[in-house]
């Protein structure tokens, strides 16, 4: 992907009467090599994932149950996308500030990742980010 900019990307969807199916390959329906899996799930009513980048990573935000929106600040403009789709996921480039909310009961967010995890990847200061972001 050239351009990385946020994305919502449409996922196969499989059609079956005994049940549907998507399928995600690195590089076909996501725009990078993927190196690692994980999941948000059982997250209490009113709560929150906090916010933060990533300096390299890139990230691919699936809605594998329920619903909840992705918030996307680039340190100049906010961004909601609301996720309720499990055949749409949403790229999201390094150095894009996130956060995720509005979780409806049983959501689980299902995240591709292009990088293993690395804490010293993680921008976890909203103000050091946008000093980061605006080259200060």
């Amino acid at each position: 992907m050239a351009n990385k900019e946020p994305k919502i990307l449409e996922i196969p969807k499989i059609c079956d009467p005994r049940g549907n199916l998507s399928v995600i390959e690195a590089e076909r329906q996501v725009p990078f090599d993927i190196k690692r899996a994980y999941w948000i799930y059982d997250v209490p009513g009113g709560k929150f994932r906090t916010g933060h980048a990533f300096r390299s990573q890139e990230e691919f935000i699936v809605a594998l149950s329920g619903s909840f929106d992705v918030v996307l600040d680039d340190g100049q403009q906010e961004r909601r996308y609301h996720m309720a789709r499990s055949y749409y996921g949403l790229y999201v480039p390094p150095m894009t500030w996130r956060m995720i909310d509005n979780f409806s009961t049983n959501a689980v967010v299902y995240v591709l990742s292009s990088e293993l995890y690395d804490p010293a990847d993680y921008i976890e200061d909203y103000q050091e980010y946008k000093l980061l972001k605006n080259g200060k």
